[in-house]
């Protein structure tokens, strides 16, 4: 797919498709207004006929529309004029490409990125709009022997924006070409299917990825893990014939002594439960158990590619969780990389086992901060669905600055208390923390309360993405985030938003 930016006169521009907004009550939107004016009011009359409302998401596709150099007008619905916000506007991109990417429009100008959207500038309208349409083309049919539909005819998009802004709204486009490929790859690496993607695997996508942006890349083995002292990270992948591996990816764009941030990715490339067996209903969606490991490479992947100058380093604790003659089992207890001792109580708690040691690993950097990803508890699907990921730090300012970035990106996160209290739930009698609570309550911030245990010695926040990272039912698949959310906040800091 080929992106560009349009200034000057777009309803005069010769294209296959002209994209244009309708409000509800079939009121035409500025830049439609001006396509009608050529038209002689043709556009007026048909919404006059009542051929289209212009309720939110709704398209109509007009041929042979005089005056107009386009062979076609799409008339996308915008909803009601009042409510037109950030939502509004993406389903309309959305809905815009939906409805063209399998017609004979094969290069189209979109002028949905001329409507103004309260607190956004053009940027940020042609940024979402490269996010939005390859959202809506992103295909997984990787492993298919017979691929689905031939591809799409459309194959390039233009944006259309004001002359002054055409500048920026470059900069923006190329960002969000950015952005999309690495949430194309995180995509990518969550839909393989387990047999497939292994730690190993993993570890050579990270290898791969590393070569092509000439970033640094070290892979630990069992030997070096057990070495260090990762008890609690080797533990959860005893009853796998999978061997673990500890990934470190690093990207040195900043200065020599600046310090990096830190991300950390659980990557459980398949999730049984262990020897606390899963139910078997929807268990083949554990594949998706290593999307924050998947979405630490999409971030790096798009921070590469435009090159932010920015030390960030990459941490990904790779293993399989299986059950088997060599499990751990419930009860056992294990040391982790930091000294203290942890009771394994459930098998099925396994993400933060192998974070922990992460986490402490994280310490030999100095970093500025550390943010971890992790599909970690089902509570947090309860609790905030699938809309936002929830946030939980032991950094007020860090926290302001990822709720900042997911509201700027639309890869929105919730904050949740991290308050001591909490940490009265996590008690053993036989070590010095078990790796679940006695409660079912308020499980998603005691689990972030077993992580902050390891996070003493710098400021540190943590996303738990499971109910955000994939899709379910007809539409299962992965979804990519929270790669915008990441590499917002990483923009943020390089001064480049």
């Amino acid at each position: 797919m080929e992106f560009s930016i349009k200034s000057g006169h777009p309803p005069k521009a010769s294209c296959d498709c002209i994209v244009v907004g309708v409000f509800d009550s079939r009121k035409l939107s500025t830049p439609a207004g001006e396509l009608d004016k050529l038209a002689g009011r043709y556009l007026d009359g048909i919404l006059r006929r009542g051929d289209m409302e212009g309720k939110s998401g709704s398209t109509l596709l007009v041929h042979g529309t005089p005056g107009v150099a386009a062979e076609r007008v799409l008339l996308v619905g915008l909803g009601k004029e009042a409510e037109f916000g950030e939502k509004a506007y993406r389903d309309a991109l959305a809905a815009a490409v939906r409805a063209l990417k399998d017609t004979g429009s094969k290069n189209i100008t979109i002028t949905l990125s001329e409507l103004p959207v309260a607190r956004r500038n053009a940027a940020w309208r042609v940024r979402q709009g490269a996010l939005v349409a390859h959202d809506v083309l992103f295909r997984s049919d990787q492993l298919k022997s017979k691929k689905d539909n031939a591809s799409p005819s459309l194959s390039a998009i233009a944006f259309s924006v004001a002359g002054k802004d055409a500048k920026s709204a470059s900069t923006a486009l190329m960002q969000g070409i950015a952005i999309a490929q690495g949430m194309n790859l995180t995509r990518e690496l969550g839909n393989l299917p387990a047999n497939i993607c292994t730690p190993t695997y993993l570890a050579q996508q990270a290898q791969k990825l590393a070569k092509a942006f000439k970033l640094k890349c070290e892979v630990l083995d069992r030997a070096r893990m057990e070495k260090l002292g990762m008890g609690s990270l080797l533990a959860v992948g005893r009853g796998s014939h999978q061997p673990p591996c500890f990934i470190v990816l690093r990207h040195l764009g900043g200065k020599a002594r600046a310090k990096p941030v830190v991300l950390v990715g659980k990557g459980i490339t398949f999730d049984t439960g262990g020897i606390s067996l899963k139910p078997g209903a929807e268990m083949d969606e554990m594949k998706y158990d290593m999307s924050g490991a998947a979405s630490v490479l999409g971030a790096f992947h798009a921070m590469a590619t435009m090159k932010l100058p920015l030390n960030v380093i990459g941490l990904i604790p790779a293993v399989e969780n299986m059950p088997g003659g060599a499990a751990t089992r419930p009860g056992d207890i294990v040391t982790s990389l930091s000294g203290q001792t942890v009771e394994i109580l459930n098998t099925d708690a396994e993400g933060r086992l192998i974070l922990c040691d992460a986490l402490t690993y994280a310490e030999r950097f100095e970093p500025d901060c550390v943010v971890d990803v992790a599909t970690l508890t089902g509570a947090c699907v309860i609790a905030l669905g699938a809309v936002a990921s929830g946030l939980m730090a032991n950094d007020d300012s860090l926290a302001a600055e990822l709720l900042e970035a997911g509201q700027t990106s639309g890869d929105r996160a919730w904050q949740l208390p991290l308050w001591d209290d909490y940490q009265e739930m996590l008690k053993s009698n036989f070590a010095d923390i078990p790796n679940i609570s006695g409660s079912r309550a308020a499980g998603t911030i005691t689990g972030a309360c077993f992580l902050a245990r390891f996070t003493k010695k710098y400021r540190w926040a943590h996303l738990d993405i499971a109910g955000t990272a994939w899709r379910s039912g007809a539409s299962k698949g992965s979804t990519g985030r929270p790669v915008p959310l990441l590499t917002h906040f990483l923009m943020k800091r390089a001064g480049k938003l």
